[in-house]
């Protein structure tokens, strides 16, 4: 008796080489070709992830937008229909619940694409704080496929007759048939490339992923697991939740703070988050290469002048830099650009250095 959940795709994974391991509480493909083929193919080509692990709520009625405007740090006021946001969700402390993803479906009808290891928590967060509004838990009925890598326009426009091209970054377009499929097709992604997120029925997720597959074959498409996913978002800078960002960790100290429109009248975490602004922060987030070989891995000690100064977050062999970098949460005056820090990797100090992040930004 396996007691991990699966996605509506796990009868395929063999078929492609999948290795699996435990992702909180799923079994995931972590690798089907391999880490570096498949991380290469998203930055060259095209990757296609499985992605229907992660939660979906729909949220409606005339209560929705207050609820939204209320629950998250970034202004939901900003969406025009068909548009998406992101967005931090705080505690009153200023501590991040989980970060999410909103799209404006209709006048008065949103979906929220939430972490898959914070589903449950979400959704008691949600319909504590509901002011009113309709939310219906669709995670276990909805699958999302990630298309992404500078190919991945003409893989899907294969497989509909609606113009995918123009739809605009961070905007998506409804009940577009794909290989015979209607779905919800976005413009988005956590790569760092162009791409789309594609969401539908999860009962028609294999054939999706197997029609997705045949139109890629001449564009080099291969299927990726979560391994490529980490590298390609460390890379871009992109949060994961649980290392840069977590009940103790506020989008302000992550660096978010763009995310954050403390001009809004209320939100859960304003106060805290205002006060932090206003006093500045003491922790910050900042990128780092390792000069010595090894790799920095989360909650590795940072150490400066002597003492623990932070804790690594993440930390990977860059491969399309070729170089050890990380994310690290550090005392403030520890993380200026240029900065020389030390990092215990497993009981040896290995010297880095503060960088400028992105550490990789695709050209437009």
């Amino acid at each position: 008796m396996h007691l991990l959940k699966r996605t509506p795709l796990y009868d395929l994974y063999a078929q492609f080489g999948a290795k699996t391991i435990d992702f909180g509480g799923w079994e995931m493909p972590v690798q089907f070709r391999g880490i570096l083929a498949e991380h290469e193919a998203v930055r060259t080509k095209v990757g296609l992830f499985d992605v229907s692990h992660m939660g979906e709520f729909e949220v409606s009625g005339p209560h929705a937008y207050h609820f939204l405007q209320n629950i998250v740090t970034n202004d939901v006021g900003r969406l025009e229909i068909s548009q998406a946001l992101y967005s931090p969700m705080c505690y009153e402390d200023g501590g991040t619940v989980d970060d999410v993803l909103i799209y404006r479906l209709e006048e008065e009808k949103y979906l929220v694409v939430v972490n898959a290891g914070n589903i449950e928590k979400d959704e008691a967060w949600f319909l504590s704080h509901d002011h009113g509004a309709v939310i219906v838990n669709r995670s276990q009925e909805t699958a999302q496929l990630a298309l992404q890598g500078p190919n991945s326009v003409s893989v899907l426009q294969k497989l509909t007759d609606q113009p995918v091209a123009d739809i605009p970054y961070y905007h998506s377009r409804q009940n577009v048939d794909v290989a015979g499929i209607p779905c919800l097709v976005s413009r988005t992604g956590y790569t760092g490339e162009d791409g789309f997120e594609l969401y539908l029925d999860a009962g028609a997720a294999p054939k999706l992923f197997l029609a997705l597959m045949a139109a890629g074959e001449q564009e080099g498409i291969l299927a990726c697991g979560l391994g490529a996913r980490d590298t390609l978002r460390l890379e871009a800078r992109l949060p994961l939740y649980g290392h840069e960002l977590s009940p103790e960790i506020s989008p302000l100290e992550a660096g978010l703070g763009t995310f954050v429109k403390l001009q809004k009248a209320e939100f859960y975490g304003r106060e805290a988050l205002l006060q932090q602004k206003e006093q500045g922060v003491t922790r910050k987030l900042v990128g780092f290469e390792l000069k010595d070989r090894g790799i920095a891995r989360a909650s590795h000690e940072v150490l400066a002048a002597g003492k623990k100064v932070g804790m690594v977050t993440s930390g990977t062999m860059s491969p399309t830099l070729h170089k050890s970098i990380g994310l690290a949460l550090v005392e403030k005056e520890y993380g200026e650009l240029g900065s020389d820090l030390f990092i215990d990797i497993r009981g040896k100090l290995s010297e880095a250095k503060v960088v400028k992040t992105p550490f990789y930004k695709r050209a437009k």
